[in-house]
């Protein structure tokens, strides 16, 4: 089973998760920018987690097999902070570079004005960059949140759009959108994997896509393979895991033509902290 984690922030987890994924055939992750758990007092802060993603993280998960990309934006829940409005001022240049496959995380943490602008001048560098889009629907009233984030996206290409975080009262309206439809499994919150299975018994595997969403908070890296697993003892063939877990990501993603996937690809395999080209 190979894996493609589309959402895990791997910046707040440790090498032992790297092994673990790979161990679970996860071969390749994107990492959105997300919030750190607290605020940041400045735009500095920033764009000193943006050079991590871009250098640091995509190292550190090359140790362990795995290929990382990134996606890059301010967040909804800051983007009520004025300390942080000069993010935007940065984000074009971070935009331009090749591990970058697409603008995220995008969209609502509480609904404000604030989170509207911030929302559309990114959806707008977006277009600008021709990269797709990761949208972030918020936690509270998530119903709601996910209309009204249908409505802003509205205008754009549905094929660029990812809408991430949904569950059963969500998903109908993503699908009627022509949206990608975006899940994040965990093991309290969220979705699970036998729900996951029930959803997609009922809408099929087409523009589904399946992330751990993992973070500082509790989370697992594993939940992915979990889904496949559960995917099989509920009877989806291998090709529809392939389907959820690889193809969808890869297609997604791959509209920023940035995906570097052919290491991983073609079966590399590492040895400790050594990845062996080619040994299979």
């Amino acid at each position: 089973m190979r894996i493609f984690d589309p959402h895990v922030h791997m910046t707040s987890r440790t090498t032992d998760d790297y092994e673990r994924m790979y161990a679970a055939g996860v071969r390749a992750v994107v990492e959105p920018a997300f919030w750190l758990g607290q605020p940041r007092t400045n735009v500095g802060s920033f764009l000193d987690y943006f050079d991590a993603l871009l250098g640091w993280e995509p190292y550190r998960a090359a140790q362990y097999g795995i290929r990382h990309h990134c996606t890059l934006a301010l967040n909804p829940k800051e983007a009520n902070d004025p300390r942080c409005a000069g993010v935007l001022d940065e984000l074009p240049r971070y935009l331009l570079k090749d591990s970058v496959v697409a603008v995220g995380e995008v969209g609502y943490d509480s609904v404000t004005p604030e989170e509207d602008r911030v929302f559309e001048a990114q959806l707008a560098l977006a277009e600008e960059h021709g990269l797709p889009v990761l949208v972030h629907t918020p936690h509270r009233d998530k119903a709601a949140g996910t209309r009204r984030t249908l409505d802003v996206v509205k205008g754009m290409d549905p094929g660029v759009v990812l809408v991430d975080h949904l569950n059963e009262l969500t998903v109908g309206m993503v699908r009627d959108a022509g949206c990608w439809a975006g899940f994040s499994i965990y093991p309290d919150t969220k979705m699970d994997p036998d729900r996951m299975v029930a959803i997609l018994k009922e809408y099929g595997t087409e523009r589904m896509i399946v992330n751990s969403a993992a973070d500082w908070g509790r989370s697992d890296v594993l939940k992915t393979r979990e889904v496949g697993e559960a995917m099989l003892a509920a009877g989806f063939t291998d090709e529809d895991v392939d389907r959820v877990l690889w193809q969808n990501p890869v297609a997604f993603y791959g509209q920023s033509g940035r995906l570097h996937l052919d290491d991983v690809e073609s079966g590399g395999d590492y040895e400790g902290n050594t990845i062996l080209r080619g040994t299979r």
